[in-house]
């Protein structure tokens, strides 16, 4: 929490991103990073004008009510919120012309009705309060609760390069204060608003940014060292760089996606983490799934969703469109499923996971899977990471057991090449995943 008011500079700053994501549609770390570049702060005043900006969109609803403008004015109206954001948590408001307008008694009498408003109050949408609650029932209301908060900054431990107290004693000579996430292996939380990529460390591999709830996914898939894996939704390559330090760096792990710059920022963020057994292939067409038939030992499906678990780092995609497509991203869900199931070898396993904390998009879309391929795979386990109760960002992963098939019925099995250049998959352009920002910009919110 801010002990002091925002500066002139850091104010404008904060009406020039929120102008950019809710005028522009950009999304926030992009509006960030254009907005960052073009001036030269420490680390502390990106940590302020990020907090606030971040609050700010988490609770947009809320504080557009408090400024007495409607949802459709607040890209033009950024002054006006940055005064009853002041004004909320008892701060002197900061030196412009919307201060001499600001009319307390108003304010107060709109807080005061908005605190008999709970969603309202932490920042919710009509749409979305109606479905948490048809799908997760009493649980809800905490949940939402907890997506308001500002989120933790975490790190994962590149084991390839270091260990977790030789990172820790680096880092603190880097004036980085962390400390261990208790229950999860190499995971460490920031203390403090360090500028973590422009250390030494970070340049040379030592760490990734990547939220304590994300780093169990790639645990949760089991993979050994010499394994054939398949990360076949990579994005940016978060996990994918976790599933190579699992494997310590031994054996063949292929990244795919559909977008070429991703697969090349993953190119330059694998060689700075020492990950030398990642191979990249863009996805062109359908005959790459034909083509891997029954070659992974390991998969993982990290499927498009709607991005509510993580909503505290990405409070933008709640006031876009994630009403009107989550039918769609189900659809495209189950098909990612009932398809890039047939990658695994018989007696090999599959995680399926997402960045939400919708049963529709995780143990629903899980349970239809094994309806329709009863015999064929099983469920081993599956988890929920929940907001309320870890303090993390949210997911769900199901980890998924292709039974080993009859020897007669082996014998007439396809022979497949991981190695194959010819990788394809269904056109995912335009859904939502969930990756680790990795500007710095980003990273402090």
């Amino acid at each position: 929490m801010l002990k002091n008011s925002l500066t002139l500079r850091q104010a404008e700053l904060v009406v020039a991103v929120l102008s950019d994501v809710l005028g522009n549609g950009s999304t926030l770390d992009r509006a960030y990073a254009r907005q960052f570049a073009e001036v030269r702060l420490a680390p502390t005043e990106q940590a302020n004008i990020a907090f606030v900006t971040g609050d700010l969109m988490r609770r947009l609803n809320l504080y557009t009510l408090l400024a007495g403008v409607s949802m459709d004015e607040a890209a033009v109206a950024g002054w006006s919120l940055i005064c009853v954001w002041h004004q909320f948590y008892n701060l002197p408001l900061p030196p412009c012309p919307a201060a001499s307008l600001f009319n307390l008694k108003s304010y107060e009498s709109r807080k005061a009705t908005a605190r008999n408003l709970p969603a309202l109050w932490d920042g919710c949408p009509e749409w979305l309060d109606a479905l948490g609650e048809e799908q997760l029932g009493e649980s809800w209301a905490a949940e939402r609760r907890a997506l308001t908060q500002h989120p933790k900054r975490f790190l994962r431990v590149n084991t390839l390069k270091c260990d977790q107290n030789a990172l820790t004693q680096r880092l603190l000579d880097e004036r980085v204060n962390v400390r261990p996430v208790s229950g999860i292996a190499n995971a460490l939380e920031v203390l403090n608003d360090a500028a973590l990529f422009r250390t030494d460390s970070f340049q040379e591999g030592w760490f990734e940014q990547q939220d304590a709830g994300s780093q169990q996914i790639a645990e949760f898939l089991d993979v050994q060292p010499g394994m054939r894996v398949i990360d076949a939704c990579a994005g940016a390559g978060g996990k994918t760089l976790h599933l190579a330090a699992l494997m310590h760096g031994k054996g063949r792990l292929l990244a795919l996606d559909v977008e070429q710059w991703k697969l090349d920022n993953l190119k330059q963020r694998a060689r700075r983490a020492g990950a030398h057994n990642i191979e990249t292939r863009l996805i062109s067409s359908s005959k790459t799934i034909k083509r891997l038939k029954e070659s992974a030992d390991r998969l993982l499906l990290d499927v498009p969703c709607s991005g509510l678990g993580v909503l505290k780092r990405n409070p933008d995609a709640k006031w876009r469109d994630a009403a009107e497509r989550l039918p769609i991203l189900m659809a495209l869900q189950a098909d990612i499923l009932s398809r890039y199931s047939k990658m695994v070898k018989p007696g090999g396993e599959l995680v399926y996971a997402t960045c939400s904390i919708l049963p529709c998009e995780n143990q629903d879309q899980v349970a239809k899977f094994l309806e329709a391929h009863q015999g064929e795979f099983s469920l081993v386990r599956e988890r929920v990471i929940s907001p309320a109760q870890s303090g993390f960002d949210g997911f769900y992963m199901a980890l998924i057991r292709r039974e080993a098939a009859p020897a007669a019925a082996m014998s007439h099995c396809a022979s497949t090449d991981i190695d194959n250049p010819d990788l394809v998959q269904p056109d995912l352009e335009g859904t939502t995943e969930h990756t680790e920002p990795q500007t710095e910009e980003a990273s402090i919110e």
